[in-house]
This record gives structure tokens, C-alpha cells and sequence, in this order.
């Protein structure tokens, strides 16, 4: 079980997006959130042009520079097999052609300040999302 959450910033406006998975893992669920979010600005900002991520997740903030070598690979491993979550870097390799996106890597956990204050929010409702459906089954 998993969730995963992204808020999103327009000037003074915000906006949270949320949602759960099932048989997942936290890495499908952080490239998730990324890819809601980049969905959700394409859809309903368009004007959008030049996005900032912000995301103490490791894997998807150094996906964008591996992206070109994957692509080349065709999203195959030396063993021949596909990449872990080959379906979601794969949307997010589309969407990286559509945006001129900077993805900043922050760490994780730490206390809340003005630079972490939306990191940690999104880590409670993700906590919070999964709770909440594990006690209702």
C-alpha cells in the first residue's frame, strides 16, 4: 500500500494533489507525484512553461539526466530486461519535452523550516492516506 501527494504553487495559490496505490512501491509512488503534478499544470496552467521541482527523493530528481541513456537503452537493462517502473519514466520522459522543468533535491525529515515546510506536509498525507485506507479494509 502506498500514496503519494504533491502540492503545487502558482504565485499565492496552492493546490495539494493526493492519491493511493496498491502492490506499489515508494519509488513508484514519488515518480507518481511528479508526473500528477506535471499532468495537473498541464491541463489547468498551461501557460506554465518553467517548472520547479522540489523533492527529497533521490531517484526521481536524477532521472531527468539519465533520461537520454535510458532512452538510448530503450528503457532495457544490460540483462535485458526493463527498467524498474519503465512505464513511468517513460511518461515522465514525455513530460520533460513538454516543460523546462529544474528539479531541486532536498533532504528528507528534516524539521520543518521555510525550505522543508511543504516536504514534510506531503509526507504526513501520504502517512495519513495510507493509514486511513488500511483501516477502513
Amino acid at each position: 500500500m502506498g500514496a503519494w501527494a504533491a502540492v503545487i504553487l502558482v504565485e499565492n495559490e496552492k493546490k495539494i494533489l493526493t492519491g493511493i496505490a496498491e502492490n506499489t512501491t515508494h519509488q513508484r509512488m514519488e515518480i507518481t507525484a511528479v508526473i500528477e503534478a506535471l499532468n495537473y499544470v498541464q491541463k489547468y496552467i498551461p501557460e506554465a512553461t518553467i517548472i520547479n521541482i522540489i523533492s527529497d527523493s533521490q531517484y526521481v530528481t536524477g532521472l531527468p539526466e539519465r533520461m537520454q541513456k535510458l532512452k538510448a537503452a530503450n528503457f532495457i537493462t544490460k540483462q535485458n530486461k526493463p527498467i524498474q517502473n519503465a512505464d513511468l519514466v517513460q511518461q515522465l520522459g514525455k513530460l520533460l519535452q513538454t516543460f523546462t522543468i529544474h528539479f531541486e533535491k532536498i533532504k528528507a525529515h528534516l524539521k520543518k523550516t521555510s525550505d522543508t515546510d511543504y516536504n514534510i506536509e506531503v509526507d504526513k498525507l501520504c502517512r495519513k492516506l495510507v493509514r486511513e485506507k488500511v483501516n477502513s479494509q
